[in-house]
């Protein structure tokens, strides 16, 4: 059910800053992981859907997504699942690391990195609005969650990436990165806020032809409205939990995702 308007959804934008690092996904090779270790961690789907910027801006109907209303691997008609190497060739993305049970899917990241992603078969398009309900174990600092859209076939000029919940080694925060450029002192613009991610938290990203912004809990938190700034290609849907290991020995830690919904 979707949530009333609330007072939260007229705070101000988050300051922006530009800074210079990111991640981007991977499709290769498989991993093994034990699908039980997977679904341990799952817990039920949160009780009501939050405060939804879907909601508070008038977003319309649902036109694509997935609710995870079942249960097993995520739905094949709706998501590739990577099978291969992990970020930076860390580590390794399985299949065998997602799980669908209770209302939501989990992603699994085990002591030796062996993790998950997957992107949207549905919305490859130029425009829209996207937002996605999201929660945390108490994870490791190795091991960053991140709901973002990644271009369509894998390829664009500017390198365009948009991040719109990324956790990073700080784990009381939650970022924005809008990825515009490939290289240079300057090549994203950020937001950050300082959340408890392990409670369910919605995300969002609104992209059209005047610029891109992020709602976080039907709140504004991120404006970039630079035309130069804008993905010159369509987009899609990823989830991934990504291992930047450190050396240090890695806790296992998971990331649920109770909905991802998409509007026009």
């Amino acid at each position: 059910m979707f949530a009333m308007r609330t007072a939260a959804a007229l705070a101000a934008v988050g300051a922006l800053a530009l800074t210079g690092c990111g991640a981007a996904p991977g499709l290769d090779r498989a991993g093994p992981m034990d699908r039980a270790a997977a679904l341990s961690g799952v817990t039920q789907a949160a009780v009501s859907d939050g405060t939804q910027a879907a909601v508070v801006r008038g977003w319309g109907p649902v036109v694509a997504g997935d609710e995870f209303s079942y249960a097993g691997p995520p739905d094949r008609a709706k998501w590739k699942v990577y099978n291969g190497p992990g970020h930076a060739g860390k580590g390794i993305r399985s299949p065998n690391a997602f799980a669908v049970a209770g209302g939501v899917v989990t992603v699994s990241g085990d002591a030796a990195g062996t993790t998950g992603g997957m992107s949207a078969r549905f919305a490859h398009q130029q425009y829209g609005r996207w937002e996605a309900r999201m929660k945390t174990s108490a994870r490791d600092m190795q091991y960053h969650p991140v709901i973002l859209l990644w271009p369509n076939h894998n390829k664009s000029p500017t390198c365009a990436e948009i991040d719109y919940a990324e956790g990073t080694w700080d784990t009381t925060l939650i970022g924005f990165n809008l990825h515009h450029a490939c290289s240079g002192p300057n090549f994203q613009s950020r937001a950050s806020r300082a959340i408890d991610t392990t409670q369910w938290h919605n995300y969002a990203v609104e992209w059209t032809p005047a610029g891109i912004t992020g709602y976080l809990d039907g709140s504004l938190w991120f404006a970039d409205m630079n035309p130069a700034h804008q993905p010159t290609v369509g987009m899609h849907q990823t989830v991934q939990l990504d291992w930047f290991p450190n050396g240090t020995p890695t806790k296992p830690s998971q990331m649920q995702v109770d909905w991802i919904r998409v509007y026009n």
